[in-house]
């Protein structure tokens, strides 16, 4: 049930009569409602459109948000027809009364006219969410990306169309607050100047705004919302397409996009200092038209990861990681987390001391630690993988010695590349000389 309450109070003789005959008739319900919802600051910009019947001369309109997060300090009316003969006079908030408002409405014409009604509420909030389904082969990856919208503002929204913002807005005032006031901006009375950006600051930024592009649905899925976005500044606009009803107290999931063939890139890692004894999958991907993205940026959210198997499109859980916004061209790694079917066993199979230097008392000043390592990498899986193994070591003072290709990844770190072949394993060996006291001058 709907918790704003409109009513509207016709004034049908001279103003100051005290016995003047007044009809109490109940406003239309809305004929459209939008909600633009900025997530960020808990704040949501609510666009309704209604047919009043108005009659020549003074109008007055009573406006209750019981029980509702609405800020009435945001509260505006805007005929949208006629508008040359209709002056919404102004808006008060009778003494001794909580949550109403009353608009004075002065009319040159009678019959129905649409208004626009425009305020902020709190308590509407959305998450960006996706799922990955990976290819056999895990060269490519469908990302279905999904919005979930939440409403706790205290009203029920039915046929509401929904706008995302994605960006971070900066408000003087908590919207939450403002609406739980005894009285707005404190006290009963007229309206002074809000202290917060006004609806037409919002208004002004969505229409400021281009269309970017709409996303392409996959074509042997049934047709789901489509979600259109544009840029905003700093800001970007998701409208998902149509309409949802969003009853107070219910969440709804609505897609976002779905692209198939995303170019991915699968890479175990192992550094023992950062992960322990495990090796930690990651998946990364490019937001850009290369990687059949790249129109907006990507909202960030929890990514869940699966892998098709077999030809009767089972699939089986692969991990899952939390991502920031994607900012367009911008290249994100997920961390999926350990594995147990990559295994990098290193061993130290020997140690060393050598080329020892004394001071003139016979006390040693410096020396070399010589350690030879031997490292087992196995991959069980039934397709190709890439390792990364990375080396550190205690001194910034040393020389590694080894057949296997690596790279010096900074001035204690080098790293080893391997492409191991499924359910196969390799061996390779490296020695590091580390240089202690005055042996490390002789290394500069």
């Amino acid at each position: 049930m709907k918790r704003i309450i409109f009513s509207f109070l016709i004034i049908a003789a001279s103003v100051g009569i005290a016995q003047a005959k007044v009809d109490l008739v109940t406003l239309p319900t809305r004929d459209t409602v939008q909600l633009t919802i900025y997530n960020s600051a808990d704040m949501t910009l609510v666009r309704e459109s209604r047919a009043l019947t108005l009659k020549e001369g003074k109008n007055s309109l009573q406006f209750s948000w019981e029980n509702t997060l609405i800020d009435p300090t945001s509260l505006e009316m805007l005929p949208k027809a006629g508008a040359d003969k209709i002056d919404i006079a102004n808006l008060t908030y009778p003494p001794r009364v909580r949550n109403m408002g009353l608009w004075d409405i002065d009319s040159g014409v009678s019959g129905k006219v649409p208004v626009e009604i425009t305020y902020l509420t709190s308590g509407l909030s959305w998450r960006a969410f996706y799922m990955g389904t990976l290819t056999e082969n895990e060269e490519t990856m469908r990302l279905q990306a999904y919005v979930r919208v939440t409403n706790n503002s205290g009203e029920d929204y039915e046929n509401a169309q929904t706008r995302l913002i994605v960006g971070k807005v900066h408000i003087l005032d908590e919207i939450a607050e403002l609406a739980r006031r005894e009285y707005p901006y404190g006290r009963p009375g007229a309206v002074r100047p809000a202290t917060m950006p006004s609806i037409q600051d919002f208004q002004r930024l969505e229409e400021d705004s281009r269309l970017r592009k709409s996303m392409v649905m996959a074509a042997e899925a049934p047709a789901p919302k489509e979600i259109i976005k544009e840029g905003l500044s700093e800001y970007f606009l998701y409208t998902i397409e149509g309409t949802e009803t969003i009853p107070n107290g219910w969440s709804k999931r609505l897609q976002s996009f779905d692209v198939d063939a995303v170019p991915v890139v699968n890479l175990y890692k192992y550094e023992e200092e950062r992960y322990g004894n495990r090796v930690v999958r990651f998946l990364s991907f490019k937001n850009d038209q290369k990687h059949e993205l790249g129109d907006t940026p990507i909202p960030g959210g929890l990514l869940k990861v699966y892998r098709s198997a077999g030809g009767q499109e089972h699939l089986s859980y692969t991990g899952q990681s939390d991502f920031k916004y994607i900012p367009v061209n911008e290249e994100v790694e997920l961390n999926l987390g350990q594995v147990a079917n990559i295994v990098v066993e290193p061993k130290v199979t020997d140690f060393k001391t050598d080329n020892y230097r004394f001071d003139n008392n016979g006390n040693i000043i410096g020396w070399d630690e010589i350690r030879t390592f031997e490292i087992e990498v196995r991959n069980t899986r039934d397709i190709q993988v890439r390792i990364e193994i990375k080396r550190n070591f205690p001194s910034p003072y040393w020389r590694v010695e080894t057949s296997t290709d690596h790279d010096k990844v900074d001035l204690d770190t080098i790293k080893f590349t391997l492409d191991l072949k499924p359910r196969s394993q390799q061996k390779f060996e490296y020695v590091v000389t580390s240089y202690y006291g005055t042996r490390q001058d002789d290394m500069r």
